[in-house]
């Protein structure tokens, strides 16, 4: 069946549609997505994406996760910030990874055919940033409260709809999304290859390329024990910050000695990035966005 772009309308009406705006600076998503420990939950929510049987397909046959995970992951944290802190350039972002997206289509891990731009397929992908946001933020940033919650989900609404995603795709409250997210876990998500692959510590990773030459060669001598770190590490953080629910549905064992050193970790996290300069503290994209708000207010 033909697939049918909703970022790419035809007609000079649809042409003349605004785009939709990121989400308003000041916000809680402005807040917390552009902070370095976001880089921290990320593994979670890209790990409940790849268990749905279609995205896993997806990612295993068209992703260059395997052969240039730096870059991809480079890549895909700049697209995020871009929705969030983009401005003008936050649509347009939203566009390109349609067209990114518009080729991809196969059979799933169920044996059913599937095309990356499917509602079903599409929103679920968005839609794992919101329970992350809430589970991981309890560790790493706050506890939000009961109306700050709802303003993220407003806000990841807002965002769903850069990325082109129609509203009647997506649960329009946050009562309606609860009740989405657990029908997702108990009939869609499962333990795919590559979510299985996301949290092994025994998998090739090409090391990073870049840098001066002693960078390069430092990697090149330290980087069979550099590898085994990250691995290990990559996949106490995927387990440790996914929620519990989501945890059980991708098949992810998680004991309470893990949970001590996860509260261990997350409390010096939580304490140490505030008292980070402002460089440090903050990824590139959201740290200009904040110096041109602060340059706009005088």
């Amino acid at each position: 069946m033909k697939q049918t772009d909703p970022a790419s309308p035809i007609g000079p009406t649809a042409a003349r549609r605004p785009d939709p705006e990121p989400p308003a600076p000041g916000g809680v998503l402005w807040t917390i997505a552009g902070d370095v420990r976001a880089l921290l939950m990320l593994p979670a929510a890209f790990t409940m994406q790849v268990a749905h049987p279609a995205i896993g397909a997806g990612v295993d046959q068209y992703s260059v996760f395997r052969t240039d995970p730096w870059g991809r992951g480079e890549r895909s944290l700049r697209s995020v910030q871009l929705w969030v802190y983009g401005g003008d350039e936050a649509a347009a972002e939203g566009r390109r990874v349609r067209r990114l997206h518009k080729e991809i289509q196969g059979t799933d891990t169920r044996g059913r055919r599937y095309h990356s731009l499917d509602p079903a397929c599409y929103s679920w992908v968005h839609a794992t940033g919101f329970p992350v946001y809430l589970y991981a933020g309890r560790y790493l940033l706050r506890r939000f409260t009961p109306a700050q919650e709802r303003q993220l989900y407003r806000e990841w609404l807002q965002v769903g709809r850069i990325l082109g995603i129609h509203d009647r795709d997506m649960p329009r409250t946050i009562e309606e999304y609860w009740v989405y997210y657990r029908r997702m876990l108990a009939e869609e998500i499962e333990s795919t290859p590559v979510a299985r692959e996301l949290v092994a510590t025994d998998v090739p990773l090409p090391r990073p390329e870049g840098g001066s030459p002693a960078v390069r060669l430092l990697l090149r001598l330290t980087w069979p024990l550099l590898r085994t770190v990250f691995l290990r590490f990559r996949a106490f953080v995927t387990a440790g910050y996914m929620p519990p629910e989501a945890r059980a549905a991708v098949g992810l064992e998680w004991t309470p000695a893990q949970e001590r050193r996860l509260r261990r970790f997350s409390t010096a996290v939580r304490i140490l990035v505030p008292l980070l300069p402002e460089r440090l503290r903050y990824l590139p994209i959201a740290r200009e966005a904040r110096a041109r708000r602060r340059a706009g207010a005088h």
